[in-house]
């Protein structure tokens, strides 16, 4: 069960992974059995986290947050297919705005995969996915980047992927995905964020060129539908768009995966009634593991769509982030680093305020400690700064810094 991600499985991802790229290479908890196909691996953390700026806006003030959050894991493997599930939930308690703040996050996702034979062999293989999330406020500084702006909202994502290993040397794929984001929006105490709905179906043709090397031609087509558009302007809710890209990946290796495809992209925002933007794109993934303590992953993208902060304007997000993990003191000592950039550059705006670019990178270090099977205890440092360029004075108004420090325990099983 070796499902490649495409073009489109790709560019799904990538938002989702921008800030967790280490988490992959953290040793999991060891679970309980039931039976001989299924594992539960249930746990609870408590955190406390200071925050140098709650508001993530130029004028900063501090505050602290407590957070509670339990959850359950599952997993069952049948001969030739496995499914795998998370549910979860969160309260913070602000000590800040705790009359507003103060609120719970929950969510799951589930994750099916089939194969009828090895990796790699001749024969099919299905992915079906599914995600959903109720965020409260600003969980984590990762959320901006690339998951919504700091605001009380609801995710779903769905996607399927079918591959069919025609022979020794070719193989397709076909894949389709829905996404949506919704703001609640607070007209009352806040200006309106514009969440939208995606849809996107695509494929993938690729050759081996070498028993390590394929070569990869891609493809996908989207429809966006956005929420909130004001009804005094004549901008469709609707827009579209499409991707054409090319190169090459790992087949099969032991150590290094990699993904880089570059093409042409075009994004038809508001069905027409806004000019059309278009350019170079491109998706990269790449996984090393360097030794049996060091791991690497590096994730980058770039794509249209809406904003989600200005009415009536389209932008062009480029995004890479970088995750390193080593394991000392005999695994029980995780140490990780991850770094993410991203630039929001808006190609079309309807307001020349609109019409600034915005740069926001944040790092994160953490340390991860296991005393024993059921108890981890961890810490981490963030650091994010937002530096806008252009907009007359509104763009301006997002600059800001933002440090937050955090320590916990997590209980396992």
């Amino acid at each position: 069960m070796n499902i490649k991600f495409s073009a489109l499985a790709a560019t799904t991802v990538v938002s989702v992974l921008a800030q967790t790229v280490s988490a992959d290479v953290v040793d999991r908890p060891t679970g309980f059995r039931v039976g001989e196909r299924m594992t539960l691996r249930p746990y609870v953390s408590l955190s406390y986290t200071y925050d140098s700026n709650v508001d993530s806006s130029k004028h900063s003030r501090d505050g602290s947050t407590w957070v509670v959050n339990p959850g359950l894991g599952v997993e069952y493997k049948g001969e030739n297919w496995e499914l795998a599930g998370r549910a979860w939930y969160m309260y913070h308690a602000y000590d800040r705005y705790s009359h507003q703040l103060n609120e719970s996050s929950y969510g799951e996702n589930l994750t099916f995969r089939w194969a009828d034979s090895l990796p790699n062999e001749k024969g099919w293989s299905l992915l079906l996915s599914e995600n959903f999330t109720q965020i409260a406020q600003d969980d984590d500084m990762s959320e901006h980047n690339g998951r919504g702006i700091g605001r009380d909202r609801k995710t779903f994502q769905t996607a399927i992927a079918l591959e069919r290993r025609i022979n020794e040397r070719w193989h397709a794929a076909a894949e389709g995905s829905y996404y949506l984001l919704d703001y609640e929006n607070n007209m009352k105490s806040y200006a309106p964020l514009y969440g939208w709905k995606r849809a996107v179906v695509g494929g993938e043709v690729g050759y081996a060129a070498s028993k390590w090397t394929d070569i990869l031609l891609a493809s996908n087509y989207s429809w966006y539908w956005q929420d909130n558009v004001p009804s005094n302007v004549r901008y469709s809710d609707e827009s579209r768009g499409w991707s054409v890209m090319g190169g090459i990946g790992t087949r099969a290796t032991e150590k290094i995966e990699y993904r880089i495809l570059t093409g042409w992209s075009r994004f038809e925002y508001a069905e027409g009634d806004a000019d059309d933007v278009d350019g170079w794109t491109y998706q990269v993934s790449a996984k090393w593991k360097i030794s049996d303590t060091w791991n690497t992953m590096l994730l980058a993208a770039s794509y249209y769509q809406p904003s989600e902060r200005e009415a009536c304007s389209a932008i062009r997000v480029d995004s890479i982030s970088w995750g390193l993990a080593h394991s000392m003191v005999r695994g029980k000592l995780t140490a990780t680093l991850d770094f993410n950039y991203r630039r929001e550059t808006h190609e079309y705006t309807s307001e020349s305020a609109y019409d600034y670019d915005d740069d926001i990178i944040t790092a994160r270090i953490g340390l991860n400690y296991t005393l024993n099977r059921f108890l981890q205890i961890y810490g981490r440092l963030e650091y994010q700064t937002d530096m806008c360029d252009g907009g007359d004075v509104r763009g301006h108004n997002y600059d800001y810094d933002r440090f937050r420090g955090t320590v916990g325990m997590r209980l396992t099983y």
